[in-house]
């Protein structure tokens, strides 16, 4: 007989009421998980491991536990990194705890006051999930970048009087590589066509690093792939969902499935780790939402499920499809960030590795403490400011030891915590995407031309 979900007191909270409560059972707390958490090896604190979340979820939910903001911030210090997955002996489905627990702590009304200030309304929700609007506020970035005087600001100590989220924002910020062209609607295949796929842009990766869009486009090409760009994509729908706001990602998710005409596309592929699982995740989403009653909404269970089930990362098609050798040689030692979407929600980490390994004079070092997150995080290092640079220091530290000429990673936001991170040591070390290095391959262009 499975397990029944206690009823908790009634001067409770009800949360968890999405979860299957077998879910929960699932954990043995064996805790084997912990030696690959990164806030349990950063703090040594069980309540901030992932058997000490499951624990506190379950009090909370059998109405043992009052969801004070102590337990709460246990919860929210969680990356979602998904590694204790990876450890996991048992299948502990923990991204299936977390998130719809997550979605649901968002809803109480304590949780609801917190969230409803100025960096949630104007940036999180505001600006992030909106490519042309976010294009547009780094305009004044891009004049800073390009007469220097953003150096002079820095050294200046002048940005420090900017609100500290502000200056949280404006110290994670890159150089900023020059505005290229967007997108068409449609690439055609070089040579024989052997698949048709539609190419996902998404909101801050396509604002600031369309760059890796072009060169996955035109890998896609090299290998035979008609590409497909719609214009009515958006943001996946990641930042509103991660944290809390369940209805805008909702509207989000539907946007993108009904964007992609995914009965005529072989697949649809996503460059960025954090989108690419969320994708994936559109059907389990979809299903959670249903289980409350707060959730009003026409976005079809089946719907996401059939766009779900299409969504592949690049570098998981690639390897599938069968990828076309490259030629141009590229000279260079070339350490591996694994990003937490794609090494533990994805389960890809030896595709890429795969693909680096084509190109004539690549050298690819792995490193320490691969498992561990670099704490990006999607908007964490905003929100968890402090943990993020204990773990941004941390994966810095491993990546450095092997010496890189080239650091590559497959998420947006893991480029810009590293690249952060390298910028406040001086260190002039490039961040790249893996398939920037297999498009010079292709293109026989020196690794200077990125």
């Amino acid at each position: 007989m499975p397990a029944q979900q206690p009823t908790p007191a009634s001067s409770l909270p009800v949360l968890g009421q999405s979860i299957p409560y077998d879910r929960f059972l699932d954990c043995v707390h064996c805790g084997l998980c912990t030696a690959s958490c990164p806030t349990y090896v950063e703090t040594g604190n069980e309540n901030d491991g992932p058997r000490g979340r499951i624990y506190l979820m379950r009090a909370v939910v059998d109405g043992r536990l009052q969801l004070t903001p102590a337990v709460q911030n246990h919860l929210d210090s969680c990356l979602d990194c998904r590694s204790c997955e990876t450890a996991c002996p048992s299948g502990v489905q923990y991204g299936r705890l977390l998130e719809p627990f997550r979605v649901e702590m968002q809803q109480t009304p304590a949780a609801k006051i917190a969230a409803d200030n100025w960096f949630h309304r104007w940036i999180l929700y505001g600006l992030f999930p909106w490519r042309n609007r976010l294009r547009w506020a780094l305009l004044p970035a891009r004049l800073l970048q390009a007469t220097g005087l953003d150096q002079l600001l820095r050294r200046s100590g002048l940005t420090r009087l900017l609100p500290a989220k502000l200056h949280r924002l404006h110290s994670q910020l890159p150089r900023l590589q020059p505005t290229e062209p967007a997108l068409p609607a449609f690439l055609p295949a070089i040579g024989k066509r052997r698949a048709t796929v539609g190419l996902f842009i998404g909101c801050v990766a396509d604002a600031m690093f369309r760059h890796v869009h072009w060169a996955t486009a035109r890998v896609l090409q090299q290998n035979g792939c008609d590409v497909v760009i719609p214009s009515a994509q958006t943001c996946c729908g990641a930042i509103h969902y991660h944290t809390g706001a369940a209805k805008p990602a909702i509207s989000l998710m539907q946007q993108n499935a009904t964007a992609f005409k995914t009965q005529q596309l072989d697949a649809v592929i996503v460059n960025v780790a954090g989108c690419g699982s969320m994708l994936k995740d559109y059907g389990h989403i979809a299903e959670e939402m249903h289980q409350t009653s707060d959730s009003h909404t026409d976005f079809q269970l089946k719907t996401a499920t059939n766009f779900a089930a299409k969504v592949m990362d690049v570098h998981e098609f690639l390897m599938k499809l069968g990828p076309v050798q490259p030629t141009g040689r590229i000279d260079a030692v070339v350490a591996m960030q694994d990003a937490c979407h794609l090494q533990h929600a994805q389960k890809i980490r030896q595709q890429p590795r795969d693909l680096l390994k084509l190109i004539p004079g690549i050298t690819l070092r792995n490193i320490n403490e691969p498992e561990l997150c670099c704490g990006a995080a999607g908007t964490y290092n905003l929100t968890q400011p402090e943990m993020a640079d204990r773990l941004g220091t941390r994966k810095l530290n491993c990546l450095l030891e092997v010496n890189p000429d080239v650091i590559v990673s497959g998420n947006a936001g893991c480029s810009l915590q590293l690249q952060a991170h390298l910028q406040q040591r001086d260190q002039h070390i490039r961040v790249l995407h893996p398939i920037e290095l297999l498009d010079l391959s292709y293109r026989n262009l020196p690794l200077n031309q990125t």
